[in-house]
């Protein structure tokens, strides 16, 4: 059984640190809108594996819908390889923490890439799906489509667009701004055992965002629903992100 931590001792700066040897992949994510409401932590209780505590700001638990795309991807080893290294991603998550790092907890994400989701699943465990997605943008309006087309989950779509606005000061680490984009690691399982993968890149570059349109199943996929209210939005347009290779937490 995890040790029960609170708010006050978790490392959320410490995570931020570059972790020690050489990433597993390189990756820029861009067009990305961080999409957030505050939700009853007794809903995502039974999604979570009980060995894993969610993380909560001011006793409010957090469920996130993200859509962006990614290019630039490729192994630390090996240049781009073509068609695979650009493609749209969404994901719905929420937040939680082990022993006091606060990571990623994905209830599921989408990918119009059909390697990608099959390499996610097979060497990070995670709940990738195949999804017919495009992303335009006019102006400063971004419009972005996703519909899953995968057996292995309930089907799943959203439409949303949103203006990007103004740039934003750097997140304070004792802000909701913060707890909610810092985030330095993922958290997946795998036959009831537990892994995490390190993630390191500059603080987010983030800006405000007005909500044009919204129209999604994807927190409802997961038998949850989409909590009222107005999200809470943060826009970045660009970042380079480097992975390390998922580490079963049993063995460090």
């Amino acid at each position: 059984m995890a040790a029960i931590w609170n708010n006050s001792n978790i490392e959320r700066l410490a995570m931020r640190e570059r972790p020690v040897g050489r990433p597993m992949m390189h990756q820029s994510w861009g067009k990305l809108l961080f999409m957030h409401w505050p939700i009853d932590e007794k809903l995502l209780r039974p999604l979570i594996p009980d060995s894993l505590m969610i993380d909560t700001f001011d006793g409010a638990a957090w469920i996130g819908i993200i859509p962006f795309t990614m290019w630039g991807i490729r192994a630390s080893f090996l240049p781009p390889i073509p068609g695979t290294s650009a493609f749209h991603e969404l994901n719905v998550r929420t937040y939680v923490h082990l022993d006091g790092l606060p990571g990623v907890w994905f209830l599921s994400v989408d990918a119009a890439n059909k390697l990608a989701v099959w390499t996610a699943r097979r060497f990070f465990y995670l709940p990738y799906f195949n999804a017919e997605m495009s992303l335009q943008q006019t102006g400063n309006t971004i419009h972005y489509a996703s519909k899953r087309h995968d057996s292995c989950a309930a089907a799943a779509t959203l439409q949303s667009s949103w203006a990007i606005g103004a740039p934003m000061p750097p997140a304070a680490p004792d802000s909701l701004d913060f707890f909610l984009t810092a985030r330095y690691c993922l958290y997946s399982e795998h036959a009831g055992e537990l892994y995490r993968s390190r993630i390191h890149h500059d603080p987010w570059p983030l800006q405000t965002a007005t909500l044009i349109s919204f129209n999604s199943t994807m927190i409802e996929s997961h038998d949850v629903p989409t909590p009222k209210g107005d999200p809470l939005l943060h826009y970045c347009e660009e970042i380079n992100v480097d992975i390390w290779r998922l580490k079963h937490l049993a063995s460090e």
